[in-house]
């Protein structure tokens, strides 16, 4: 029988000249953190450490950190200048709270993320957490999560084309990361940003709190965050129009009332 060509032995030459295995990564050198926050409460249980990392692929119409978008548009920080800017709270945070990284979107400097999770879970024993959309969550391998005790996922609208209007990316990974969770065990805290007239409509939550539902017990609590204006003069630092400049922030009655869709479907809700 004729053997083809690409699947027969290759002679000694040829085996030279083949590409070698690239070498393991390296531990990564610096991170590019936009700035920490030493006493943040509601980014996971007690007081948080909260890193803020920069880079984000989304492009959220209500962002109130524009200039979070761009990778090097934080300071350079080394892995052991950034737990030591935690050691220093370690004794408070451990019977107090833990460390809390957001952004910006973490999972867009993963690496150096998951090595500083791991060191500030494993040396300092403090819970970790970390805030996330998930869309970039394809990039990590199940065992990144071992070291993170808590994922506050962020769900901008349930429904897909509203999401990309909301984004400029798909929801389809951020509910596969959610289902991916549920596999691994991971608690969550999920977020929602209530924003009259792009995410209010009372069908679109209950989609989205019937999904939270359908994850089980390991969704701990929904929290309904009120849109503000707080960011919109970063937009014009950063010479960019603010897509939102007419929306107001939702009343005390309209956040209430997204509250009790979730807590109508026996979720945890605030």
């Amino acid at each position: 029988m004729h053997t083809p060509e690409l699947l027969q032995a290759p002679q000694a030459g040829l085996l030279a000249r083949l590409p070698r295995s690239p070498a393991p990564l390296l531990e990564p050198a610096v991170g590019y953190l936009h700035s920490v926050e030493t006493g943040a409460a509601g980014d996971g249980p007690g007081m948080r450490f909260m890193f803020f990392f920069s880079g984000c692929s989304f492009r959220c119409l209500y962002c109130h950190n524009p200039d979070t978008w761009k990778l090097k548009a934080g300071r350079e920080i080394g892995l052991d200048e950034a737990v030591a800017e935690v050691a220093r709270y370690a004794s408070f945070l451990r019977m107090a709270g833990g460390v809390t990284v957001s952004g910006g979107e973490p999972l867009t400097q993963h690496r150096f993320v998951g090595e500083l999770l791991k060191r500030v879970h494993d040396e300092l024993k403090l819970h970790t957490a970390i805030e996330t959309q998930g869309h970039l969550a394809r990039k990590v391998d199940d065992d990144w999560f071992d070291a993170v005790d808590l994922v506050l996922l962020d769900i901008k609208h349930s429904d897909p084309a509203t999401y990309r209007r909301i984004t400029g990316c798909d929801l389809a990974p951020t509910l596969d990361f959610a289902h991916r969770l549920v596999r691994l065990g991971k608690p969550m805290w999920l977020r929602y940003v209530l924003v009259p007239g792009l995410t209010d409509g009372a069908d679109d939550i209950a989609r989205l709190a019937d999904f939270a539902a359908g994850l089980g017990p390991l969704v701990k609590q929904v929290d309904v965050l009120p849109y503000h204006r707080l960011g919109m003069h970063k937009w014009a630092e950063l010479g960019r129009r603010y897509p939102l400049v007419d929306t107001a922030p939702p009343t005390r009655d309209q956040v209430d009332a997204a509250v009790r869709i979730f807590r109508d479907r026996g979720l945890v809700a605030h």
